[in-house]
């Protein structure tokens, strides 16, 4: 007969250790160790498995492809941060903060997978079955082939899924709980072990899985780390949950690219894909000092943002702060500007924000995080129709960024008429360029 043996194991990190400590020697977390007993596979078991479905290595040229079904969620958005669509038999993470809209989305999508005729479950592990009525009748998620379960067990969802489903949603990875571990639902030791089952059904039973998980407060997935390493896909909701847009952004997908974007809406009925987002994160305002519109990519759709910058008299030391932009890159630029223009911004406060709530992750708006700088500092109004679009480098050059003539080309769609670019567009574009190819430049296009 097997003996439990017991370990201990952090919840914020998942280190474990054979004995009880009052503090994490890893994370530093106090009072986070907690008891996990576990069977031992007997020694002559153990040896008798292991002697089983012993593979050999072949050649790669001998491998043949996978052909992997992708379909449509009906969410046009969504589709664009899967890569495409939903993959059958894939796994996907979504998190983000409460109240963003994970649960209303996936149960939006749910009803658009059964409306297609698609065998459905939706687990709720946090919410009565009654509650999840109401919101499916707000949004219109009613349809027969929606099947309901309310249930924490994995065992019981488990035995569910064997029911010919061809997608699942689990709301929450963290409420769920495994009659084969002791630790309590939400640990690690039961996130961990969960995903493992639910990505072993998926990929045994072809299902495509849903599951939505908790954010701890700076950001990241809740449960151990190698839970974003086991899905396929993570999809992070950004943004404030009080603004009207919302951004879901890939940064894991096995099956297409990790830079692509989906932008979503809320209104009455839920969150809905955004329609003729090209504009919607640039304001026109009139003769306003310290506001300059620049074009970034997120992967394949460039999007039209607005630089607002504030350069106020300093009381003390001087503040650098950013919202949507990398402070430490921020400090770089004004260090520049310090030594290429002799401008004392050692003396001044200096605040950058990106209108919309959109983070920028590429170095193309250096160039207008400048030119608003430069504005609100010479408290002069930079013409509503005029882009920056550039990386600024070290030595105060200004650097050319991919896909130019894609981001001028969208520039004229919403109306821009001239551009301060490091180099003229490579095709003829209704637009009229500046180039400058240093930041000293830049103040003759003030």
């Amino acid at each position: 007969m097997a003996k439990a043996k017991s370990f201990f194991e952090c919840q914020h990190c998942g280190m474990t250790t054979p004995r009880w400590t009052g503090k994490c020697s890893n994370c530093g977390a106090w009072d986070s160790l907690i008891e996990i007993k576990e069977k031992i596979e007997p020694k002559n078991l153990r040896a008798a498995n292991g002697s089983k479905n012993v593979k050999s290595a072949v050649a790669i040229t001998e491998v043949k492809e996978d052909n992997f079904l992708r379909f449509s969620t009906r969410e046009a958005e969504l589709d664009r941060a899967l890569g495409g669509g939903l993959v059958s038999g894939s796994l996907v993470l979504i998190g983000g903060s409460p109240g963003v809209g994970k649960s209303t989305l996936l149960l939006k999508i749910a009803a658009n997978l059964a409306e297609s005729d698609r065998k459905v479950l939706y687990v709720s592990a946090e919410e009565s079955a009654g509650q999840i009525r109401l919101r499916a009748d707000r949004i219109g998620a009613l349809k027969p082939k929606l099947m309901l379960l309310n249930e924490i067990s994995l065992e019981t969802i488990k035995e569910e899924l064997k029911n010919d489903y061809e997608a699942a949603v689990i709301d929450s990875i963290q409420t769920l709980y495994s009659e084969a571990l002791s630790a309590a639902p939400g640990s690690v030791s039961q996130v961990r072990e969960i995903t493992f089952e639910l990505m072993r059904i998926a990929k045994e039973q072809n299902i495509a899985i849903f599951i939505i998980g908790h954010i701890t407060k700076d950001g990241s997935i809740a449960g151990p780390r190698v839970l974003e390493h086991m899905v396929d896909t993570v999809l992070y909701f950004e943004g404030d949950s009080s603004e009207e847009l919302r951004i879901l952004r890939a940064f894991k997908n096995r099956y297409g690219s990790a830079s692509e974007i989906g932008i979503f809406e809320m209104t009455r009925e839920g969150l809905k894909s955004a329609g003729n987002v090209g504009g919607r994160f640039f304001t026109r305002r009139e003769n306003k000092c310290g506001s300059a519109a620049t074009i970034v990519m997120e992967g394949s759709r460039p999007l039209v943002l607005e630089v607002q910058a504030l350069v106020s008299d300093a009381f003390g030391n001087p503040r650098r702060s950013s919202t949507g932009f990398d402070q430490t890159r921020l400090t770089m630029l004004l260090a520049l500007l310090e030594k290429k223009l002799e401008l004392p911004f050692n003396r001044y406060d200096v605040f950058i924000n990106i209108a919309g709530g959109i983070r920028v992750n590429e170095t193309a708006a250096d160039l207008a995080v400048i030119a608003a700088i430069l504005s609100s500092f010479r408290n002069r109004p930079i013409g509503e129709k005029t882009l920056f679009i550039g990386e600024v480098s070290l030595i105060g050059d200004i650097r050319e960024v991919s896909n130019m003539d894609q981001r001028l080309t969208e520039g004229v769609s919403q109306g821009f008429e001239k551009a301060v670019v490091p180099r003229k567009p490579l095709s003829k574009i209704d637009i009229k360029c500046f180039v400058a190819e240093e930041v000293a430049k830049v103040i003759d296009w003030m």
